[in-house]
C-alpha cells in the first residue's frame, strides 16, 4: 500500500514524527533489579524509585516495575504495575537520563488509588531526588 500523494507535488506524502528521545527497555533479570536496589533511592507518597547510572555507554533508559504482595492480591498488583508502566512511558523519555536503570516500586493503596496527575508529579519529584 502506498501513501496518498501530496496535492502540491504529486509525490507521496511522508509524515515526520518528532524524535522520541532515548529508547525505553524493560529490566527482566533479577541481577539487574539487584544492582538498581544497591544504588540511589527516593520515596514519594505513591511509589518508590531506585535508580543507577550504568556507565556502559548504552543510551537506552532501562526500567523495571515491582509490587510486593503487601500491595494486595494479583489484581491489585497488576493494576498498580499498569499505572507505573504508563507514567514511566510518559515521564522517563523526557526526564530520565540516558544510560540509567530505574525500578519503580508500587505502594499499597497509594499507587492504584492516587490521581494520575499526582502520580506523574510524584515520579518527577523522585527522579529529581535520585539525580540530585
Amino acid at each position: 500500500m502506498t501513501p496518498p500523494a501530496s496535492p502540491e507535488t504529486g509525490a507521496p506524502a511522508v509524515s515526520v514524527r518528532p524524535d522520541p528521545g532515548p529508547r525505553l527497555t524493560v529490566l527482566s533479570k533479577r541481577s539487574e533489579f539487584l544492582k538498581a536496589a544497591a544504588a540511589r533511592r527516593a520515596g514519594v507518597p505513591a511509589l518508590g524509585l531506585q535508580g543507577r547510572d550504568r556507565g556502559d555507554g548504552d543510551p537506552a533508559i532501562r526500567v523495571g516495575f515491582t509490587c510486593s504482595k503487601k500491595v494486595g492480591n494479583a489484581v491489585a498488583r497488576n493494576r498498580a504495575k499498569r499505572r507505573l508502566r504508563e507514567i514511566a512511558r510518559a515521564i522517563l523519555p523526557d526526564e530520565g537520563r540516558p544510560g540509567w536503570d530505574y525500578v519503580l516500586i508500587g505502594r499499597r493503596d497509594e499507587t492504584a488509588g492516587r490521581d494520575f496527575v499526582a502520580l506523574q508529579d510524584d515520579l518527577r519529584r523522585a527522579l529529581a531526588r535520585v539525580h540530585g
